[in-house]
């Protein structure tokens, strides 16, 4: 992203619906981001935060403050589950995925289901989608 992204935001168009932001030409990535994104780089460092124990590496998709803000009642369950590198929303859409209670239904299902196993399941068709060509973020 750009140094002053944040501030720039208002002036993107939003392709999403609801408490999620999306827009597939974002002026504010740089050429740099849209490869790091493009190839999934761009969620290395938060294996930091998975080490430091801020992020799991499975769970929900981990939503930005000002998402936060404008968070409904039946949207707050999702943050009972500690936000994770991968999940229900990396493995079945991703950017795909332009609807917020889309995103909702997908971390309420990773709630429901949870066991080591869904875990371990996530994780696999994550790294079968991460070697697949034109898999990463647009």
């Amino acid at each position: 992203m750009c140094i002053n992204a944040e501030q720039l935001k208002s002036q993107v168009s939003n392709e999403a619906k609801g408490a999620i932001f999306k827009n597939d030409n974002d002026p504010r990535i740089t050429r740099i981001g849209r490869f790091l994104r493009r190839t999934s780089l761009d969620e290395f460092p938060q294996f930091w935060n998975v080490l430091k124990g801020d992020m799991s590496l499975v769970g929900t998709r981990p939503p930005t403050p000002d998402e936060v803000e404008r968070y409904e009642v039946p949207a707050w369950q999702r943050l009972d589950v500690k936000p994770g590198m991968t999940g229900e929303w990396q493995v079945n859409g991703r950017s795909q995925i332009r609807d917020f209670e889309d995103v909702i239904k997908l971390d309420l299902r990773y709630q429901q289901n949870w066991s080591l196993n869904y875990d371990l399941g996530l994780i696999l068709r994550t790294l079968l989608i991460l070697f697949r060509k034109n898999s990463g973020a647009v």
